[in-house]
């Protein structure tokens, strides 16, 4: 079992950038591919961007090229480094892992076993 813990969120301009951090409980984090999924007011939970245990990564269209997942084994964390920010990136982020095996990127949500508690990211126009 994993327990992750999202930090990072916050408000910040369109045009910025926000780096959210998930950290990792547990000595198994090698073993869980993980990902970054959004919710706003009103709408479903989307996903946004994930990365398999072997460190291949996707993106949703929508934040391709402007965000970038990443992780560290070593500090049981994975990244996102949000960019060129859009108001309508605003949402709710939360960080998800899988078990999974070694190269596959899990974009389903209900392929997610663990979810963090959420950060918030707001993007002021």
């Amino acid at each position: 079992q994993v327990q992750l813990v999202e930090s990072g969120g916050g408000l910040v301009q369109a045009g910025g950038s926000l780096r959210l951090s998930c950290a990792a409980s547990g000595r198994t984090f090698s073993a869980y591919g993980m990902g970054w999924f959004r919710q706003a007011p009103g709408k479903e939970r989307e996903f946004v961007t994930a990365i398999s245990r072997s460190g291949s990564t996707y993106a949703s269209d929508s934040v391709k090229g402007r965000f970038t997942i990443s992780r560290d084994n070593a500090k049981t964390t994975v990244y996102l480094q949000m960019n060129s920010l859009k108001p309508e990136d605003t949402a709710m982020y939360y960080c998800a892992a899988s078990v999974s095996s070694y190269h596959y990127i899990v974009q389903r949500d209900r392929e997610y076993a663990y979810w963090g508690q959420g950060t918030q990211v707001t993007v002021s126009s």
